[in-house]
């Protein structure tokens, strides 16, 4: 009898050891999902919307660099894209990635009234 009354508060320690393990672990486990709850998957959602914007421009399109420069799509060839700005017409070459925002996406029947034409060439031609 007496052995046992030695075991029983090495078994109680053992016992609240084991309990404070199971603590820590689901500690951790419930900040593993406020970390992706909270970071992981915005950022993927935000990535995505980027991706489906950048992947949306066409030609005509007003958009707005990461830089401030406004302008207007007159070429886009893979990952670069040739934007027109101010009244002085300026061309500036620039990547897909660079642009923040369309601000104004082009009007398809007002691009067939005009013509659709960049320097005389039919943006079907420009957009390949």
């Amino acid at each position: 009898m007496t052995q046992l009354t030695n075991l029983t508060p090495l078994l109680e320690a053992e016992a609240s050891q084991t309990g404070s393990l199971i603590m820590t672990v689901g500690m951790v486990a419930v900040l593993g999902l406020v970390f992706y709850f909270f970071m992981y998957r915005p950022q993927k959602k935000q990535e995505k919307e980027t991706k489906a914007m950048l992947d949306s421009i066409e030609l005509g399109d007003v958009v707005s660099t990461v830089g401030g420069i406004v302008g207007v799509v007159v070429r886009i060839k893979g990952e670069m894209m040739l934007i027109e700005t101010g009244a002085d017409r300026t061309r500036l070459q620039i990547q897909k990635w660079a642009v923040r925002q369309v601000e104004e996406k082009a009007h398809p029947d007002e691009e067939a009234h005009r013509g659709s034409t960049v320097d005389g060439k039919s943006a079907a031609k420009l957009k390949k």
